[in-house]
């Protein structure tokens, strides 16, 4: 079969690979259809030359946290591998012990693997599952498109992906969802949406800020999801006009602001807000955050903070009683509720899409200076 790969930092193409199998009773085949492409999968596709060699440096001076290394390996991004983990696909084979898909129906693909019914998994914390991580140093994710340090699974972008446990790792998606309009739904929509559903459903038409740039698609998602959701006020902010417009159009307030983030935007923040998304990527965002909560607020930290010894204010968080949650997204647990409230509502997530491309156009497409790019080709005719 036919995988796209990274085949080294800044450059990718195909690679021909041998075809998965079922290997389980609890396995199925999937063929991707629509493919995504992660914030995050932006970063390896844009290091290059001097870059890659900087990233090196840091991560051997421990200018980069040492964690870092733990997904990506001590030499960032060394390639070949499969790349992308955002994918809606058609399930072309299904497993004796399968019993709640069949041969053709349309479904996400989670960026993790996981069983549904270790002790982290009953806790929700599916991209954490104990099956595929056991307890040994230096393995943190099992999951698609992140290279050898998580597993044998492969990319998405590829013509047949293995998912084990697919009763439970495989969502449909409801009739009235189109592919295109959940094609992020694997991780970062649904990532969006755990930062803003729960603390929103506690706090019905609490205050929202989002500060974005670094998870360019996740803070846009945010914004949208959250004006739909009731919020009284949906505050953007970011330095890319084209994101600007973007939030607008789901009905935030957009502001602009200084693109190296190297100061803070607090003097422009006046309202306090239940809910923070910070989607820059930067440890001042997280600061101006954490710093425009409201008492008991929440802020989800979305974004890499790849370097060492970031500060947080502490005390400001002591006295406001605010919370901070980072970490890689769950999304299993949330692909039901999120999935069904896009189909109730129609949500128009395709606005973030800012590339649309032909499947077989991905190595030119991929690597696009832009903020959402979306593969895709015809499902095949399974009837």
């Amino acid at each position: 079969m036919r995988e796209l790969n990274l085949i080294k930092p800044g450059q990718i193409g195909w690679v021909e690979k041998p075809d998965p199998v079922l290997v389980d009773p609890t396995d199925a085949l999937v063929r991707p259809f629509v493919a995504s492409r992660c914030d995050g999968d932006a970063l390896p596709l844009h290091l290059h030359g001097i870059k890659h060699r900087a990233m090196q440096a840091a991560m051997r001076s421990g200018v980069i946290d040492p964690t870092v290394a733990d997904i990506i390996g001590k030499e960032p991004f060394a390639g070949p591998f499969g790349i992308g983990h955002e994918a809606i696909a058609q399930v072309t084979a299904v497993g004796e012990a399968v019993t709640d898909k069949r041969v053709g129906d349309i479904v996400v693909v989670p960026w993790a693997v996981s069983c549904g019914t270790c002790y982290e998994c009953r806790l929700g914390l599916t991209a954490k599952c104990s099956t595929f991580l056991p307890a040994s140093p230096g393995r943190t994710l099992s999951c698609f498109g992140f290279g050898p340090m998580s597993g044998s699974w492969g990319g998405v972008i590829s013509d047949t992906l293995r998912i084990p446990y697919a009763d439970h790792m495989l969502v449909r998606v409801p009739a009235g969802d189109d592919p295109l309009r959940v094609a992020s739904a694997g991780d970062n929509l649904t990532d969006a949406w755990r930062g803003v559903a729960p603390t929103l459903a506690q706090r019905p038409g609490g205050r929202v800020i989002v500060i974005g740039g670094g998870a360019q698609s996740i803070g846009l998602y945010s914004a949208g999801l959250a004006v739909l959701l009731g919020a009284e006020r949906v505050d953007y902010f970011d330095d890319r006009d084209s994101r600007l417009e973007i939030a607008e159009s789901f009905g935030a307030t957009a502001h602009k602001v200084d693109g190296t983030r190297r100061r803070s935007q607090m003097p422009r923040i006046t309202q306090r807000y239940d809910v923070a998304v910070e989607a820059s990527s930067t440890g001042q965002g997280l600061r101006d955050a954490l710093r425009a909560l409201r008492p008991g607020g929440i802020c989800t930290g979305n974004g890499y903070y790849l370097g060492a010894n970031t500060l947080l204010p502490v005390m400001d968080m002591y006295a406001t009683s605010a919370t901070l949650q980072v970490g890689v997204s769950h999304v299993r647990p949330h692909l039901p509720e999120m999935l069904d409230f896009i189909a109730r509502t129609g949500f128009e997530a395709e606005r973030v899409t800012s590339l649309l491309a032909d499947w077989d156009d991905a190595v030119e497409a991929y690597p696009a200076h832009t903020t959402k790019v979306v593969l895709h080709r015809d499902p095949l005719d399974l009837a």
